[in-house]
């Protein structure tokens, strides 16, 4: 291939190396050209161009990505249309991603030029989702070379598909295991095979004893079933606990306890009647990711999995914590409500872009200023501390608030939007806190008693641990956060608040109903001249 720049009349046949566009005139990338276009490039006053003309054994780049994505494809693939040098790879049906790990590797070092990535081998997918991309990264590339890395690459990428299997649930019971916990884990247990189209066929509750469990594991119900789920009542600490020891008991053999994925680790499998026979650990009870996922994926889609497959997964098995485990990695929590220590964060950051020459946080309500209103409820709460973060006009905001007992961080990404000033006050608050309470400094008109309210439903035994204030059933604000999300708060991006985070763990969220106050704010003129808000020299923008 010949790249470089060369005189309009000689480009004929070749491909633009960039887009153009002038005088009426448009091409893209890689278009080819033709006499006419040629021409047409000429009138509009180009003398020269940046091109690519190929050589007898080049092939175009569109040819070759889709050389390498067809090869690629084993069972559950296929690849799409290639446009400018990209082929992708999707998934013909649900299940599991299988990867040849070393032929994908071979085949990108073939050549720079040829470039192929996927998802992580074992992904859990759905029907139509983008497996991988076969990218070229010239116009063209030598033929030989592309047909020797899509020779390399051949069946690579597979997808093991999801059947529906019956599932029998054992769940064993101690006096401390409550009723709605066994419930909840097979709610959660049904949404995980619902992806499989699987169905719980059985659910046996049992004495948490090994002799118990090994009777029930011969049952008709149980042999009957494609898949055996073993919730128990306590965890599995050795080889000769109940779960494992069961098993074996009823003629089964134990696969493997114990995995380096985390959460996860206390995992039992074994195999019965030919049939896989899962120990759940306590973490499966979840519906966050943990190790018990890999290995019922697995299962789902009929892929063995022996005791070197588990311990193999021990490279990306340190997996997002899962809120209000009784045993978390980091960040202990104490128990005792008395001993709890809630944190507050005022926004006070906003530029009031909406006001125009006015800042609607200074505004009078009642005489005295909107942000003051805020910060008074919440000191008057069972908040700890109050921290005010500040942006625009900050000198202003902390001259309203003079007097109060609260904390002044100063925000100066301020308008890179409220991700940044939710980060600047997370970072201040006390190491000592089990929570935060995040509130706007536009809403006077939440009370000292909705502050609490929020506040006295927040447990981590019962796993509530994102408050959200709601005006008949509709969320609104303040929200109160665990400290275990305290991380996820700290990765926003942009003008966006904690919906995200709020939306990846609804297991954990509970709702406070506050009534108006929960969505009243003073988010325009209108809305602030309906609270009797007052506008005035002493709320101008400087």
């Amino acid at each position: 291939m010949e790249f470089g720049n060369r005189p309009v009349s000689e480009c004929t046949g070749c491909y633009l190396a960039h887009s153009v566009k002038r005088d009426g005139v448009s091409f893209s990338k890689g278009h080819q050209l033709t006499a006419e276009d040629v021409q047409r490039l000429t009138e509009a006053h180009f003398s020269e161009l940046t091109v690519a003309k190929l050589g007898a054994t080049d092939l175009h780049e569109d040819k070759a990505a889709a050389l390498l994505a067809e090869h690629a494809c084993g069972g559950g693939a296929s690849s799409s249309i290639p446009f400018t040098g990209r082929a992708n790879l999707y998934a013909k049906n649900s299940g599991v991603l299988l990867v040849d790990a070393e032929k994908v590797t071979q085949a990108n070092l073939v050549d720079p030029a040829l470039t192929f990535a996927c998802l992580p081998p074992f992904t859990e997918v759905k029907e139509g989702r983008m497996l991988a991309t076969a990218k070229i990264i010239p116009l063209a590339v030598d033929s030989a070379l592309a047909q020797k890395a899509a020779e390399v690459i051949t069946g690579a990428i597979s997808v093991a598909a999801y059947s529906p299997k019956s599932v029998a649930v054992i769940s064993t019971e101690l006096p401390h295991l409550k009723e709605t916990v066994i419930s909840k884990s097979l709610r959660v247990l049904q949404e995980r095979l619902d992806r499989a189209s699987s169905t719980i066929t059985a659910d046996i509750r049992i004495s948490h004893d090994k002799d118990a469990l090994a009777v029930v594991l011969q049952s008709s119900a149980v042999k009957t079933a494609d898949v055996v789920v073993v919730f128990g009542a306590s965890a599995v600490v050795d080889e000769g606990d109940v779960i494992p020891a069961a098993i074996q008991a009823a003629g089964g053999t134990l696969v493997h306890f114990g995995m380096p994925v985390d959460p996860g680790n206390l995992l039992v499998l074994g195999t019965l009647h030919g049939k896989p026979v899962i120990g759940a650990p306590g973490c499966a009870r979840s519906p966050q990711e943990n190790g018990f996922d890999w290995i019922l994926q697995r299962v789902l889609a009929d892929i063995p999995v022996s005791g070197t497959d588990i311990m193999s997964m021990g490279v990306g098995g340190l997996l997002k914590e899962i809120h209000g485990r009784p045993q978390p990695r980091d960040h202990p929590r104490t128990k005792k409500p008395e001993a709890a220590v809630y944190s507050g964060v005022l926004l006070a950051a906003g530029n009031s872009s909406r006001m125009g020459d006015h800042n609607k946080l200074l505004a009078l309500i009642d005489g005295k200023p909107v942000v003051r209103h805020v910060a008074e409820n919440a000191l008057a709460s069972r908040l700890t501390e109050l921290i005010v973060v500040t942006g625009a006009m900050a000198s202003r905001i902390e001259e309203v608030l003079s007097g109060l007992p609260i904390q002044f961080c100063h925000n100066v990404s301020f308008n890179e939007g409220i991700s940044s000033s939710v980060k600047t006050g997370i970072e201040a608050v006390s190491p000592n806190a089990n929570a935060a309470l995040v509130l706007l400094g536009d809403m006077p008109f939440v009370t000292t008693e909705d502050i609490n309210q929020l506040i006295s439903s927040h447990s981590t035994e019962d796993e509530q641990l994102i408050g959200i204030s709601t005006s008949n059933g509709k969320r609104g604000n303040p929200v109160l956060w665990d400290r275990a999300f305290f991380e996820d708060l700290l990765a926003l991006r942009g003008d966006i608040g904690g919906k995200p985070v709020i939306q990846q763990n609804p297991s954990v969220v509970y709702t406070a109903e506050l009534g108006d106050s929960a969505r009243r704010d003073l988010d325009d003129l209108e809305a602030l001249q309906i609270a009797g808000g007052i506008l005035g020299k002493h709320s101008e923008k400087p």
